[in-house]
């Protein structure tokens, strides 16, 4: 399983960096939320893909019995997708304020506009 989503990280990683090297400001957005899921999968990877119990202490032990899930990575990945949201939201609101002032997406024509 981790062979898996190693691989699909990877490929998530290659489409994310490929959408950011593009002229549209759309596709840049596209690719950072590509990015972000790369970047949850990677840390969910990381953390051991194990199936089990929840990390619930059970009523009178002191101590977690083996097989739980490792609540830590989980953790960081719902606050990454937090955050990730909000910058995306961000970004949009952005791209659409610029989309409003020059009229288009594509960076070279936004560069010329800065010119006298």
């Amino acid at each position: 399983m981790e062979v898996l989503l190693a691989v699909v990280v990877g490929i998530l990683y290659a489409a994310g960096f490929y959408m950011i090297m593009r002229r549209s400001i759309v596709k840049l957005i596209l690719g950072l939320g590509l990015l972000g899921h790369a970047s949850n999968m990677f840390i969910f990877t990381i953390g051991r893909v194990m199936r089990g119990n929840p990390p619930v202490m059970p009523h009178g032990h002191d101590v977690l019995t083996q097989p739980y899930a490792d609540p830590l990575p989980q953790a960081f990945i719902l606050t990454a997708i937090v955050i990730g949201f909000g910058v995306q939201a961000f970004a949009t609101v952005l791209v659409k304020r610029a989309y409003q002032t020059v009229g288009t997406d594509d960076f070279d024509q936004m560069i010329s506009t800065d010119q006298p």
